[in-house]
């Protein structure tokens, strides 16, 4: 007999996966893929589109043709920030433009000119200003530099959507894409930013839709698809779920590290907008103050050059544990970063990167300072996205919740609160199966049982 089960594509910068859950919410099945990036029309490398399409198609059949499963629905979690330019036909008629692409400087100048100072826009659609990661801004850089390719757009599709759009035909918006940082929607009113309509950008005429919305499948009418979900937004439905009943904070660590609060009514401030505070979208519309670390991508590169410089595997920091004394050692020989004078903004470092690498005795050492820096980042981040929000509790999921360093310097930081690292399984992945629930699994409610979660406890240096 085969398995009752959702599938969901789960779609990040680094890994691309297929995921398969039971109605007890357990992996069943589990296709992991590496691609490589090509260069755009201008050189600039991203994700190759077609191929991650072909994936998309190919995977999902080779699973429905192997019979072991009864796949119900079909759901979609995937990175922001992102369109996909489809014409009258369907097809995509632009590269998937990598948002760590420039925006032209003069471009910018242009639009701050138009629709005044920056940080106003900011505050109304909180989003940092903050160039290609701003989706919008995309289409308005393809309607002054690409005209030619802006006026055969049809639509204009986040990832997610895109990849909904694949299996059901039907071109959709939804509320977390549409509120990841895109600088297109107006927080206040609840509806598209006027600038939206003073630039008449056409290819945002489809419905902005909830993103527990599911139609039929083209080729599978009893398979019922979601329209997709933005990851950060759906990495936090599992903890709604299952801890939603008084005020928590998650941190949410891949190649951003991202701090969500979504118990805090507090308006982001110019101040907090400039430090790369925003406002996600919950998938039922609710705002969810938020600050971003590129600590990830800066751990990634990191440990690369460790491992070169000390002639190590890479990985190498997997293996090195919270050693008090090396923290003490370096506190004493070295000047360290303070959470109240870091530099905090969009793609900013720590002050890792300008440490000299002959002053450090061992990997371990080295390793250990790593994290410190990182962490003095990461403490100023969570202050920003707490405000003044009563929190007990936090979570930590993702690649960090498996780093004893920096599970420790965090509970250091914030005594106050249980520091809880959960061992859940591919958070936005499920979260994307949750969100469709009633589509496949009303039998079997989500409880969160799921969880397992381990407390740090809190050790004075």
């Amino acid at each position: 007999m085969s398995i009752p089960c959702v599938a969901i594509f789960d779609i990040g910068k680094t890994n691309k996966k297929l995921l398969l859950f039971d109605q007890d919410y357990q992996i069943v099945y589990q296709k992991q893929t590496p691609f490589e990036e090509i260069p755009d029309d201008d050189g600039f490398h991203g994700d190759d589109l077609q191929l991650l399409s072909n994936w998309l198609i190919d995977s999902l059949a080779e699973v429905l043709n192997e019979g072991r499963f009864d796949v119900r629905a079909l759901n979609f979690s995937a990175y922001g920030a992102s369109f996909v330019h489809i014409n009258a036909d369907g097809k995509p008629i632009t590269p998937l433009y990598n948002y760590l692409k420039t925006f032209p400087l003069e471009l910018q100048q242009r639009f701050n000119d138009h629709y005044g100072p920056g940080l106003e826009w900011s505050a109304r659609t909180a989003s940092p200003v903050l160039g290609m990661l701003n989706s919008g801004m995309q289409l308005y850089w393809l309607k002054y530099e690409k005209s030619e390719l802006y006026w055969q757009i049809e639509h204009s599709l986040h990832l997610p959507q895109y990849a909904s759009y694949l299996f059901t035909k039907r071109p959709v918006s939804e509320i977390t894409s549409v509120g990841c940082h895109t600088g297109l929607w107006d927080f206040t009113q609840r509806k598209y930013h006027r600038w939206v309509f003073e630039e008449g950008f056409h290819s945002l005429g489809q419905m902005v839709l909830p993103s527990f919305v599911t139609s039929p499948a083209v080729e599978k009418d009893d398979m019922q698809v979601g329209v997709g979900i933005h990851d950060s937004s759906a990495a936090l439905v599992p903890y709604l779920r299952a801890f939603g009943q008084e005020p928590f904070l998650l941190i949410s660590t891949g190649t951003w590290c991202i701090t969500m609060n979504p118990f805090s009514d507090e308006p982001l401030t110019i101040s907090e907008l400039r430090q790369d505070c925003l406002s996600y979208l919950t998938f039922r519309g609710d705002p969810v103050k938020a600050s971003r670390l590129f600590a990830g991508n800066e751990h990634e590169r990191a440990v690369k050059h460790l491992a070169d410089y000390f002639q190590t595997d890479l990985s190498q920091y997997q293996r090195v544990s919270y050693d008090e004394a090396i923290l003490l050692s370096l506190r004493s020989r070295f000047t360290q970063a303070s959470s109240d004078s870091v530099r905090l903004g969009s793609l900013e470092d720590s002050t890792f990167s300008e440490r000299n690498l002959n002053e450090f005795s061992s990997y371990e050492e080295a390793y250990h300072q790593l994290i410190m820096d990182l962490m003095a980042q990461q403490i100023a981040s969570v202050k920003l996205a707490k405000g003044n929000t009563a929190i007990r509790r936090i979570f930590v999921d993702g690649g960090f919740s498996r780093n004893e360093i920096y599970l420790n310097l965090l509970a250091q930081a914030f005594p106050e609160c249980e520091v809880l690292a959960s061992e859940i399984a591919q958070a936005s992945a499920l979260g994307a199966a949750l969100v469709i629930e009633d589509a496949w699994n009303k039998e079997k409610p989500f409880d969160g049982s799921l969880f397992t979660l381990k407390k740090t406890v809190c050790t004075e240096l």
